[in-house]
């Protein structure tokens, strides 16, 4: 019986769901090793634990702070695990024992969110490159979602490629009823997730006042809190003077799944993903997808997105009308894109992260 601590303090982040959902498929698989889950206090009621073999302990240390590599290495020494899994690459660097690492992708070194503190955001940066670094070489495992962020690391950090090893995320679709989203379009096309400038969310924008010229009552709603990020796509879109397009704030997961199911299509612009799990999530619900063509995306979403430069705004436009606009393609799209996300499973993640889990604990790897 060994004794694993899992770093869940972003379990309300954008990449929570990840946690989330390996959290739950471990305590289905594993009946035998204890677990320790570390949270911060203000998500304790978020998640608790439904087995007798994972327990709570509350770790607040702000990411790429001096209480993370001070107070939490503290932390995790005093509660003397066999393995931690990191659940992403911020962590105490002089921590000693053995460890697991996810990285989920390298967007923090390369890109830079207007909607953030220059000094600040470029300080993390700065910090960032040294840690992703030292997390590379002083792990005695990395877990990454794609074949592409594999390579990414590889290319940023020399280390052996067996020490790397791919887990592929999934997405779900709600099977309980649907919530109607109320909207002012007849019919309408979608993004949802974070705005940050690397999801390229303004160019979408541009594109869609393009469709307008062919498709005056088309909508463009995007899904998700109103955040910094959100406010500075909205604020210039209002400069521009621009036309049917919608932020909808906090929905709930039955109007979200409600609008996946009945839009013309789901538009993801991103430059830079490490896995895509919006537009694979628009698949499950038979959403036809039009998507970047650049990173991970078309490993992730193979012949089942149709594809653009995201550079390009009259590209994603004429791609958008490709799909509303011709039966034939959008029917396929939506066939090929329930096969696709057929291909993940959350489960297969979580068995393929825990067999890491003894690999490392045997000294297998």
């Amino acid at each position: 019986m060994s004794h694993i601590a899992i770093d869940a303090r972003i379990i309300k982040s954008s990449t929570g769901r990840y946690v989330e959902r390996l959290l739950h498929y471990l305590q289905k698989i594993d009946h035998e090793n204890n677990y320790t889950v570390l949270i911060r206090s203000k998500d304790k009621d978020f998640w608790k634990p439904s087995s007798p073999n994972f327990k709570i302990v509350i770790a607040d240390f702000d990411d790429y702070s001096f209480g993370e590599q001070i107070g939490f290495k503290r932390l995790l020494d005093s509660l003397s695990p066999d393995l931690v899994h990191f659940c992403m690459p911020q962590q105490p660097i002089s921590y000693r024992g053995k460890k697991v690492t996810t990285i989920h992708d390298l967007i923090l070194l390369k890109t830079y969110n207007s909607d953030k503190n220059w000094f600040i955001f470029h300080t993390k940066q700065f910090v960032g490159r040294f840690v992703f670094k030292r997390v590379a070489r002083s792990n005695n495992h990395i877990l990454s979602p794609t074949k592409f962020t594999k390579d990414d690391i590889l290319k940023f950090v020399s280390v052996p490629s067996d020490k790397i090893t791919i887990t592929c995320e999934s997405a779900d679709v709600i099977k309980s009823k649907q919530t109607p989203y109320k909207h002012p379009f007849k019919t309408y096309i979608m993004y949802t997730g974070s705005q940050s400038d690397y999801k390229n969310i303004k160019r979408l924008g541009d594109a869609h006042q393009k469709l307008l010229v062919t498709h005056p009552n088309l909508g463009l709603i995007l899904v998700g809190k109103k955040n910094d990020s959100a406010l500075i796509n909205e604020a210039y879109f209002m400069k521009k003077g621009y036309k049917n397009i919608h932020f909808t704030g906090f929905v709930s997961d039955e109007e979200l799944a409600w609008l996946y199911s009945n839009t013309e299509a789901y538009i993801f612009p991103s430059l830079m993903e490490g896995f895509g799990l919006p537009g694979l999530e628009a698949m499950g619900y038979g959403a036809p997808v039009v998507s970047s063509n650049t990173t991970c995306l078309p490993e992730v979403y193979g012949d089942a997105a149709h594809y653009f430069n995201p550079l390009s705004i009259s590209y994603i436009a004429s791609s958008i009308k490709d799909v509303i606009d011709n039966k034939v393609l959008k029917k396929s799209l939506i066939k090929k894109g329930y096969e696709q996300f057929n291909k993940y499973s959350w489960e297969r993640m979580a068995k393929q992260t825990h067999q890491v889990y003894i690999d490392v604990l045997q000294n297998k790897t």
